[in-house]
């Protein structure tokens, strides 16, 4: 059984939508972040970073004491790794979906994430800050769509891997900020 302390946000989707599709058995811990649960003693020796997703894999492989894992990508990677499956086993394959997580982690998360904190949650309008996360994130998901313009690419990114899937739950959020339906 898998502990996920979790919040509804991309970064919690991401890992509730791999344990969907590798059908390991887990039990949601809500944290909520509008109240600050995120600062909680408990939550914070799990995630130091006060940020969630956060595991505690209580079945690891290899047996063990109960293993606790936070970071989106980390927990991707673990989950990979404990369950054999969605991450391929040759050396090529392999890296290319960890380079293409590891893109999503440092590059299109972060960078939609401010596309949508500047678009729709800041106090007041900065029109350089939404122009420059409203760009890059438009690039960014140029970056993915001629990825997937590639056969064997989109072929690989029908099935939920680490990789592919971890935009997948920024594309709706960025949809409604890009084609104007904010909260302003």
């Amino acid at each position: 059984m898998i502990d996920l302390h979790y919040w509804t946000t991309p970064n919690g989707h991401k890992i509730t939508m791999f344990l969907e599709e590798t059908g390991l058995a887990y039990r949601i811990i809500p944290v909520n972040i509008n109240t600050g649960a995120q600062f909680d003693p408990k939550f914070l020796a799990l995630s130091p970073n006060n940020r969630i997703p956060a595991i505690v894999d209580y079945d690891p492989k290899g047996g063990g004491a109960p293993l606790s894992v936070f970071e989106s990508g980390a927990i991707l990677l673990y989950l990979a790794e404990k369950t054999g499956q969605l991450l391929p086993s040759d050396l090529r394959e392999r890296y290319e979906v960890i380079q293409w997580l590891f893109w999503q982690m440092a590059g299109l998360g972060p960078m939609a994430g401010q596309n949508h904190h500047f678009t729709r949650y800041a106090p007041e309008p900065i029109p350089y800050a939404i122009e420059r996360y409203v760009k890059e994130t438009n690039r960014l998901y140029g970056v993915l769509n001629k990825r997937l313009t590639d056969h064997r690419a989109y072929e690989k990114a029908k099935s939920v891997n680490p990789a592919f899937g971890s935009p997948a739950p920024l594309t709706e959020e960025t949809r409604r900020v890009l084609f104007g339906q904010t909260a302003r």
